[in-house]
């Protein structure tokens, strides 16, 4: 079957979701070795003086390898406050923030335990707005060799290559000050462009 496999992801970039569409069956590791300075825990937003990277604290494992099913949300920071008035200050402006902040906000108010399944609820609430059904199904078991692995490849440090991903320009708030920024965030193109994100989805997939 054609399967691709991603890692969890905090308000992914605009690449992940693309192999939703792309893929008819996506796997989401849950089984492996948490790794660190990654979508995992952290996403990339357009702010008013550029890229904005936020980082979801999470608590330290009692051992030094921790599987990321496991891995706790830490309270430290406050950080559900300034995440969301980064989101605020973001795309307070954008066409398409007031229709969705409701949707948003409380995953900003709720505590939840464990990031995986912090991130998976943000993803089923934005597949939804998307109007996009991915079949997903979770990992059982850790495999460190399958075919369409982009469980490092969609990283912040990737330099690897992906040809089937082009980033489509679309609306962005800040555009006339940055120019366009490709690859933020989900919640970039859903404030901006609303349900015609999917259309950019579908424009970014490069076919073979």
């Amino acid at each position: 079957m054609n399967t691709a496999y991603l890692s969890s992801a905090y308000l992914a970039p605009v690449q992940f979701y693309c192999k939703l569409i792309q893929f008819p069956e996506i796997r989401i590791e849950k089984e492996e070795n948490y790794l660190k300075q990654t979508y995992r825990n952290r996403c990339v937003i357009a702010g008013a003086n550029g890229a904005l990277a936020l980082s979801v604290p999470i608590e330290k494992p009692d051992t030094i390898k921790c599987l990321t099913k496991d891995i706790r949300i830490s309270d430290h920071g406050n950080w559900r406050h300034l995440h969301w008035n980064a989101l605020v200050s973001a795309y307070g402006t954008s066409p398409f923030f007031e229709y969705y902040q409701d949707d948003f906000a409380p995953f900003y108010e709720k505590k939840y335990d464990f990031l995986f399944d912090f991130n998976e609820e943000l993803r089923l609430l934005i597949c939804n707005l998307l109007d996009l059904t991915p079949n997903v199904v979770y990992t059982d078991q850790y495999q460190s060799e399958v075919a369409h692995d982009f469980r490092e490849t969609i990283s912040p440090k990737s330099k690897i290559e992906d040809p089937a991903f082009h980033p489509f320009p679309y609306y962005q708030v800040f555009r006339d000050k940055f120019g366009f920024l490709p690859n933020l965030s989900i919640a970039d193109l859903l404030f901006n462009m609303g349900p015609e994100g999917l259309l950019v989805l579908q424009r970014s997939i490069i076919q073979a």
